[in-house]
């Protein structure tokens, strides 16, 4: 059989495997449901965008869309100081997820790779510190924060985050090392690799989405954390977005389209973040599986 007609023959039969079945009554429902679902979810997003960009007197009318779209209230934010507001949450949130990252990371891979003495009672020593709610905390946060000089600065909202969300992130990590086989790393200290060249080479790689979640749970409960930080901080310049969030609704009055206008801007990163390291996660499957 000569070239031509074999090349004929693997086309042939990739385009009869490409062709997809016609789908079923059961796909079909399922695809509703599926849509209904994801619809029910986007709807408060769309009522939030949509109550942002609404005139201030369109406010809690009956009308589903304002008669015109309205941007003074994302303008007007800058002037009350969210700008500032929001790069005291970008740094509290990125500095945590550094910091946690860091910490977690060595004593993930040691408890994974070493099997001394009390390491399960370690693991769960993490875990259940992990259940403490920040709230039943609150008084010996602040006075211990108080006597460290910590109150009303950024640097002390990194810390209690980092502290809040270092077991869940060790846990995880551990948890994902474990998964790895460890032949991978003897098979590179044969060829003359050391620990941490196969930490680095062979290990992080492998382990990158796990990483990655530990990640992503800091950055994001670092990013919504409220009760904490609107009991260390007072000064509005050192406040982050939640804190500015929630000086929006005050006692007899709501400041609903500034409220919401927040709100969309604050999920911004996040969904940024989400579309960066998506690509990571799904790199992280095979990324240094091959030597």
């Amino acid at each position: 059989m000569s070239i031509p007609v074999v090349k004929e023959a693997v086309r042939t039969e990739g385009v009869k495997r490409t062709r997809h079945r016609p789908l079923s009554t059961r796909d079909w429902l399922l695809s509703i449901v599926a849509y209904i679902i994801a619809a029910v979810f986007l709807v408060p997003y769309l009522e939030m965008i949509v109550t942002a960009v609404s005139p201030t007197n369109q406010l809690g009318t009956s009308r589903l869309f304002p008669s015109r779209i309205d941007f003074s209230n994302f303008t007007s934010l800058w002037s009350l100081g969210l700008g500032t507001n929001l790069g005291v949450s970008l740094e509290v949130a990125i500095g945590a997820t550094i910091l946690v990252t860091a910490v977690a990371l060595p004593a993930a891979y040691y408890t994974a790779r070493k099997k001394f003495r009390g390491r399960m009672f370690f693991l769960v020593l993490v875990l259940i510190t992990q259940m403490f709610q920040p709230t039943a905390l609150l008084v010996g946060i602040y006075a211990e924060f108080s006597h460290l000089g910590l109150t009303d600065s950024v640097f002390g909202l990194v810390i209690v985050n980092s502290a809040f969300n270092l077991a869940f992130a060790t846990w995880i990590m551990t948890a994902y090392i474990s998964s790895i086989p460890v032949e991978l790393e003897e098979a590179a200290f044969v060829d003359g690799t050391t620990r941490f060249g196969a930490l680095r080479r062979i290990t992080l790689p492998l382990a990158l989405p796990g990483i990655v979640t530990a990640m992503i749970f800091t950055f994001i409960a670092a990013w919504n954390e409220l009760v904490v930080a609107l009991m260390l901080t007072t000064t509005p310049s050192h406040q982050p977005l939640t804190v500015a969030l929630d000086g929006f609704i005050g006692g007899y009055q709501i400041d609903w389209g500034h409220l919401f206008a927040t709100s969309v801007i604050s999920t911004i990163p996040v969904i940024i973040l989400f579309a960066f390291i998506e690509g990571r996660v799904v790199g992280g499957l095979t990324a240094g599986s091959l030597k």
